[in-house]
């Protein structure tokens, strides 16, 4: 009976010593609060990452055939940032927006694929995320869709 006790109370002992180190840890873990300035900081570098997104999107310096992402995606549109990761039959798997990117910038484009975590990736996953704002979140929702073609303007044939 003693054994069981002594075990016990060194089980016991030996909870409250993890339980305080854990709570110790925690504490010390903590992020404080962020400051209006550090916001303010934070937002100055995600719109930085945007207005470069923005410039690589309208620009053919990703591809090696003249076109530019905003040849078949005016302003991030038809990305549908809140639909991924989804099946993508481009790709043949469920895939990742920047996944898609590539392979835009690849194929239709004939560039050179970028690396996940460079800057211009991610320059381009800000902008047409920022550009998609205020839409709800839809992973896997199945939009694909193309542009809405018109009937009459520029550019429209005439015969």
């Amino acid at each position: 009976m003693k054994k069981i006790r002594k075990m016990s109370f060194a089980a016991v002992t030996s909870i409250i010593v993890v339980s305080g180190a854990l709570i110790i840890t925690s504490a010390v873990q903590a992020k404080p609060p962020r400051s209006e300035t550090q916001i303010a900081q934070e937002r100055a570098a995600l719109m930085t990452a945007v207005a470069k997104g923005d410039a690589l999107w309208h620009s053919a310096k990703l591809g090696n055939n003249g076109l530019a992402c905003a040849n078949c995606h005016p302003d991030g549109s038809a990305t549908n940032v809140h639909t991924w990761p989804k099946f993508q039959t481009n790709l043949g798997k469920v895939g990742t927006l920047r996944e898609m990117i590539n392979w835009c910038i690849a194929v239709p484009m004939q560039g050179r694929i970028l690396e996940y975590d460079s800057e211009e990736m991610i320059a381009m996953e800000a902008y047409a995320t920022f550009a998609h704002r205020g839409v709800a979140i839809a992973p896997a929702k199945d939009e694909q869709h193309g542009a809405v073609p018109v009937k009459s303007g520029p550019g429209y044939p005439r015969h």
